[in-house]
C-alpha cells in the first residue's frame, strides 16, 4: 500500500495550524518525518515567504532539494496550484528537468465545484498540462473529482496524451464534488480502466477513516495537512509525519504491508 503525504496545498493557513511547513527547509524536514514514518510519496505545492500560494519553479527546485538530501521519498509537484491561477504558472514545477525533475505530476481531468469557488480545467488546458508532463518524461496522476473525470483520462489516452492503464486519485468530500463516502468510492474504484492503480484523498474528518475503506479494498491513500489538519477531533496533527505515522498504524490493522519508495515506484510504474 503506498501512503502519499499532501503536504502543503494551497489553501490550508499558519492561522488554522502552526505546523503547515512553508519553507523549503520545514517541507525537506517533515518529508524525511514523512519517510521515516511510512509514507512512500510526497506530494507538493509551495509558498511564498508570506504563506500566499504559489507554483514557482525556483521555490519548487528549493524544495525538492530540502528533501531529496533527507531522502528517497518520491516526489509528486501540483499543477493545480491555487484557484484563480493560469496554466503556466500552475506547470511551474513541470520545468525542472535533470536531478531536480519530479517523480511525478498531478493532471486534473475536469472542472468543479471547489467550495464556493471553481477549480478551472477546461478542455484544452488539461491537454496543454498533459502535453507539459509527456514532455516531461513522467508519469500524472488522474485527479478525480468526480466520476466523469475518469471518462476523461479514457478520452485522453484515444487523443494520445496519456497512456493506459494508469494512477488515479479519488478526491472525495469536496464541497462541490463527489461526497466522501463508501458507495462513491466503490463505483470509482469499478470504473476505472482496466489494469489500473489508485489512491483515495478523502477530505477535513474523512481523511482517515478512507486510509481503512481503501486499504480493506486493496488501494492507497493519501493524508496530509493540505486537506486535513486534525489527528482526532480537535485535536491537530503536529506535522504531515503525525498523519502519515496514523494511516500506517490504520493500514497495517487491516492487514495491509506498506510500499517503499523504491516498491511503490514499481507499483505505479514510474520507471
Amino acid at each position: 500500500m503506498v501512503i502519499t503525504a499532501a503536504m502543503v496545498g494551497a489553501e490550508t493557513t499558519r492561522e488554522q495550524t502552526p505546523y503547515l511547513p512553508i519553507t523549503a527547509e520545514e517541507i525537506g524536514e517533515d518529508a524525511a518525518k514523512c519517510r521515516e514514518a511510512g509514507a512512500a510519496m510526497v506530494h507538493i505545492h509551495v509558498r511564498k515567504p508570506d504563506g500566499s500560494p504559489s507554483q514557482d519553479a525556483e521555490l519548487f527546485r528549493a524544495a525538492i532539494r530540502e528533501i531529496r538530501k533527507r531522502c528517497d521519498v518520491l516526489v509528486q509537484v501540483s499543477t493545480g496550484g491555487a484557484v484563480g491561477m493560469g496554466v503556466d504558472e500552475r506547470c511551474g514545477g513541470l520545468t525542472l528537468t535533470g536531478a531536480d525533475r519530479p517523480d511525478m505530476a498531478t493532471l486534473s481531468t475536469g472542472s468543479v465545484n471547489f467550495g464556493a469557488d471553481v477549480f478551472w480545467n477546461p478542455r484544452p488546458l488539461i491537454r496543454d498540462i498533459a502535453t507539459r508532463i509527456k514532455a516531461l518524461g513522467i508519469k500524472p496522476e488522474i485527479e478525480c473529482f468526480d466520476v466523469g473525470m475518469i471518462d476523461e483520462a479514457r478520452a485522453l489516452e484515444k487523443e494520445g496524451f496519456i497512456t493506459l492503464p494508469a494512477h488515479f486519485d479519488f478526491v472525495l468530500g469536496v464541497g462541490g464534488a463527489l461526497a466522501a463516502t463508501t458507495e462513491g468510492l466503490d463505483f470509482m474504484r469499478s470504473y476505472v480502466p482496466k489494469g489500473s492503480t489508485w489512491t483515495c484523498a478523502a477530505m477535513g474528518r474523512h481523511q482517515l477513516t478512507f486510509v481503512e475503506h481503501a486499504a480493506e479494498r486493496g488501494g492507497n491513500a493519501r493524508v496530509g495537512l493540505e486537506d486535513n489538519i486534525y489527528l482526532s477531533k480537535g485535536v491537530l496533527a503536529k506535522g504531515n509525519w503525525e498523519l502519515v505515522a496514523e494511516a500506517v498504524r490504520r493500514a497495517k490493522a487491516k492487514g495491509r504491508a506498506l510500499a517503499t519508495p523504491a516498491q511503490a515506484r514499481e507499483l505505479l510504474r514510474l520507471s
